[in-house]
């Protein structure tokens, strides 16, 4: 599909992968229409895209209302006569052992994370459908794939966008428009201010795991699905490291991981007190596209961390798969 004046909704689209997809899209020439909870960030994003020369609409939404939702995209419509990409990335997390997270979190986590690419889903596709063209993008993660400790719900809620997913593509495979495409991605870890804004009830400071990417990264994937289509794509070389090392050994990356986790993911320094972050109401600000964690020099030290994982996990799986 051309991306050139295509348009496209992008649901989070106030702060990380959503902002900086909304700006890739802008400087590719399409329109866009941004959604989130934040309307002086969205404000923020428009004025961005506007000085690229892209027209913006924004419409403050709440994914996990779907009445909101259906509004955001008859806006569209209204606005600009179609919907040619719609992309659910809107997402909350919380940190916090499973027995000491509180329910409201855990449930909140899966309404935002789950519910609201259903909600965004069951409005893109009619429009899609009567088109017969046009691309969904679900935001899922590598977490969607590995599991890890302490985000439960984040870990559901990504397994379950893969699912999701894929059924769609099944259903449209039978009933069509062959010209309507399903696709999940799946990122490593991204340097935005999920972490800061996560819920935490862990008692340790939310850092961002490394290897760590740019948004941006993640936001020129999703312009080339739009182009070209995929079933799932993999953002950054760790994560593709990761999920091959666990078909191959899946037991022995769930206990690197939870051990990487433990030592890279909760800082052992910094305390954190228990805060339900920004799920119930949104952070306050302009937002941002990225949260200050992608210094170069720190990222290539702990890639060498991350890749020596990686290989001590490939060296003890290949000797057990010997015996």
């Amino acid at each position: 599909m051309r991306v050139r004046d295509a348009v496209v909704v992008i649901t989070g689209a106030s702060s990380g992968i959503g902002r900086a997809t909304a700006l890739a899209f802008a400087d590719k020439g399409a329109g866009v229409v941004l959604a989130a909870r934040r309307e002086e960030a969205l404000a923020e994003v428009a004025g961005e895209c506007a000085q690229r020369g892209a027209q913006a609409l924004v419409v403050p939404t709440d994914v996990t209302d779907p009445v909101a939702v259906e509004a955001l995209g008859r806006r569209a419509m209204e606005r600009f006569g179609r919907i040619d990409v719609w992309v659910n990335n809107a997402a909350v997390t919380v940190f916090g052992p499973f027995e000491e997270t509180p329910l409201q979190d855990i449930r909140r986590v899966l309404d935002v994370n789950v519910m609201g690419y259903v909600h965004g889903a069951r409005t893109a596709l009619p429009y899609l459908r009567e088109q017969g063209q046009g691309v969904l993008v679900n935001v899922s993660s590598i977490v969607g794939v590995v599991s890890q400790p302490y985000t439960h719900a984040y870990v559901m809620a990504k397994f379950a966008i893969r699912a999701l997913s894929a059924s769609l593509r099944q259903e449209l495979r039978l009933t069509g428009p062959r010209g309507v495409h399903v696709c999940a991605v799946l990122p490593a870890t991204i340097d935005t201010p999920l972490f800061q804004h996560g819920a935490n009830y862990t008692g340790r400071k939310a850092i961002a795991m490394p290897p760590v990417y740019p948004p941006e990264r993640v936001a020129r994937s999703i312009v080339n699905l739009v182009r070209s289509p995929r079933r799932e794509v993999i953002v950054g070389p760790a994560g593709r490291s990761i999920v091959m090392q666990s078909k191959l050994t899946p037991g022995l990356m769930e206990r690197v991981l939870a051990r990487q986790v433990d030592k890279a993911h909760l800082s052992r320094d910094e305390p954190a007190p228990a805060s339900s972050g920004n799920l119930f109401a949104p952070a306050p600000g302009a937002g941002s596209v990225d949260g200050g964690w992608g210094g170069r020099r720190r990222t290539a030290r702990r890639r060498l961390v991350t890749a020596a994982l990686l290989t001590t996990a490939a060296v003890v799986g290949a000797r057990r798969w010997r015996r």
